[in-house]
């Protein structure tokens, strides 16, 4: 998979430095996997809620952050729509973001 983008990521982890290594390790992860669709994503990560229009969002170090993403499974790009806190998840639509 392609991510889009790793800045965005980088960004995050260096205002939250507890969770560069899993940042780090999630942005590797999906580099190097060839997800097909919400089944694949599923048996990697258990934890994983899928949305409408092909959004995931992933738990971040237990739970503590949330990062949500778009994915075109044909194009096998992922994009990075938002990283927060589970406090700042709670306050947007993650539906349209």
């Amino acid at each position: 998979m392609r991510v889009i983008a790793k800045k965005i990521l980088r960004e995050f982890w260096e205002k939250h430095p507890d969770c560069e290594q899993q940042l780090k390790a999630w942005y590797q992860e999906a580099s190097n996997s060839e997800w097909k669709n919400t089944k694949v994503i599923k048996i990697e990560y258990p934890s994983a809620s899928f949305l409408a229009d092909n959004r995931v969002v992933f738990n971040i170090k237990g739970n503590h952050y949330r990062l949500i993403v778009k994915i075109n499974y044909g194009y096998q790009i992922v994009w990075i729509r938002f990283i927060g806190t589970h406090a700042e998840y709670d306050k947007i639509d993650a539906t349209k973001i």
